[in-house]
């Protein structure tokens, strides 16, 4: 009789765990409810000063000092002065060589509309509509720029590649 009890107490516990798919691995850009990969922004860790009364006056909506500095943080890591942040932004020398041909305050709207155009006219085939399967590296293929036959072209060029490995020599 006990026997009978648990596994009918067994049963429903297991179909009430049987609910849902595999949602995590089948995110589409239709679906909603996936995981935000930038929702979670990881802080400095937790310091206590010598003196507490260095401390800043907390205020609403003010910074803290666990308050991410990505500018900050990648100008000490690149060894450059990070008070020179603290002024704004000191791009206007290389904002004024970007846009010396002038700017197009369009070019989101055009290129999204050229975009969705570009992908009707490859979206896969009837399966892989069907089974919503990204297509987005074969549609684009062709745009896809060979990285090796590039480096070569720039070395023939002689154009340094600092950042590229260099070529290999055979012995």
């Amino acid at each position: 009789m006990l026997r009978r009890l648990l596994l009918l107490c067994l049963i429903p516990t297991l179909a009430a765990c049987a609910g849902g798919g595999p949602g995590l691995m089948n995110i589409g850009r239709d679906r909603a409810g996936g995981p935000d990969e930038f929702g979670v922004i990881p802080t400095k860790p937790l310091e206590v000063p010598e003196d507490i009364a260095v401390l800043p006056v907390p205020t609403p909506g003010g910074r803290n000092l666990t308050d991410p500095t990505p500018e900050g943080d990648v100008a000490a890591a690149l060894g450059g002065d990070i008070g020179a942040l603290a002024g704004g932004p000191t791009d206007g020398a290389f904002l004024a060589h970007a846009t010396r041909h002038g700017v197009d305050s369009n070019i989101r709207v055009e290129l999204a509309a050229a975009d969705l155009e570009f992908r009707r006219d490859n979206h896969g085939r009837v399966l892989e509509r069907l089974f919503d399967v990204n297509v987005y590296f074969r549609a684009y293929e062709g745009m896809a720029l060979d990285q090796y036959a590039e480096l070569a072209r720039l070395r023939r060029l002689g154009i340094r590649t600092s950042a590229a490995p260099p070529e290999l020599i055979e012995e």
